[in-house]
């Protein structure tokens, strides 16, 4: 969700620089709440676990594109899915551009020899690269980012009247090597609950519900939004964050997205691999201790930890969270 999240600010410029531009975006059904508010952006569901699933599925899909006359395909996927659909138009005579990935440089970023540690191209920008081959000028450099999305009768009748600051805190992630351990972060929530604000608890998956839920007892201005509100609420609710403090996950890309202040923290992978939210300055970011953990990045998506990296985060003090939660809030 993150990678598709991060298109969004790509798409609003382009639509902005490009006015008379027709777009047309193909991903999972459940992900077009993401894509509202795009005026030139239209959505088409690919159900790839059903009707388009597997190369004639896929063909099936191409098929059903062909109403809508593209000119062009942008692949910002690039894997084998979205590589045989792309092929399709190519012999179809579409212009295809898709995304470079930046392989080799992130093995390097990653390697513990010879490690080479700087700041790679960010995923943002590699997206707009594949329109700028297309032949679409492209400048991210200025971004607009929509006005805060109504609080319905719904989504009020969970969280109540927004009355103070509302921080948004979501601290899971895909892999435990870049989620903050439970423990200190309920210690963060103890100490930003003396502050008047309230804390709202973001997380998908039934475990994740219930250890959210436990955790929100414990503290009165804290509140488990998780699976109480379709993703069209969810991003509404983001939206209304004063701020968002998240993983390295699809949370802190949905926050900024909607221009939301995202403070995010990191284990074992590093905002230089291109990952960061979009627009957010560098001290929005929380280290674990570089010294102590020198090898950091060792995993671009935190599938592989480095031996005796597991407990990295745990080199981050509840105290530097909080300190920075504050200061953004203020």
């Amino acid at each position: 969700m993150g990678d598709v999240a991060m298109a969004v600010p790509v798409l609003k410029a382009l639509e902005k620089q490009h006015p008379t531009l027709k777009i047309t975006v193909l991903s999972k059904p459940f992900l077009k709440p993401l894509f509202d508010g795009l005026k030139n952006v239209s959505f088409y569901a690919a159900e790839v676990d059903g009707k388009h699933k597997g190369f004639f599925g896929i063909y099936k899909l191409f098929k059903e594109l062909k109403s809508f006359d593209i000119d062009a395909v942008a692949d910002l996927h690039n894997v084998l899915r979205s590589k045989i659909l792309r092929t399709f138009y190519t012999l179809a005579m579409a212009k295809v551009s898709f995304v470079d990935k930046g392989r080799s440089e992130k093995r390097a970023l990653t390697q513990s020899k010879n490690k080479v540690f700087k700041q790679l191209k960010t995923t943002h920008e590699r997206y707009a690269d594949v329109f700028r081959k297309l032949g679409f000028s492209l400048n991210l450099s200025s971004p607009e980012f929509p006005p805060k999305k109504e609080l319905t009768p719904e989504i009020l009748e969970i969280t109540g009247t927004k009355n103070t600051k509302w921080i948004g805190i979501a601290p899971f992630a895909t892999y435990n090597s870049k989620m903050y351990p439970l423990d200190l972060m309920e210690k963060v929530i103890a100490e930003l609950s003396q502050q008047p604000i309230k804390i709202l608890l973001f997380g998908g998956g039934k475990k994740e519900i219930e250890l959210l839920e436990n955790l929100a007892n414990k503290f009165p201005t804290a509140l488990n939004v998780a699976g109480k509100l379709k993703l069209n609420q969810e991003l509404a609710l983001i939206s209304n964050l004063n701020v968002m403090v998240s993983m390295d996950s699809g949370n802190a890309h949905f926050a900024a997205m909607l221009g939301i202040n995202t403070i995010t923290i990191w284990g074992i992978t590093h905002p230089f691999a291109g990952f960061a939210p979009f627009n957010q300055p560098f001290e929005n970011t929380i280290l674990p201790d570089l010294e102590k953990y020198p090898n950091i990045p060792c995993s671009i998506y935190g599938n592989k930890v480095c031996e005796g990296y597991e407990d990295a985060m745990r080199s981050i003090s509840p105290k530097t969270i909080v300190k920075k939660v504050l200061k953004t809030l203020n």
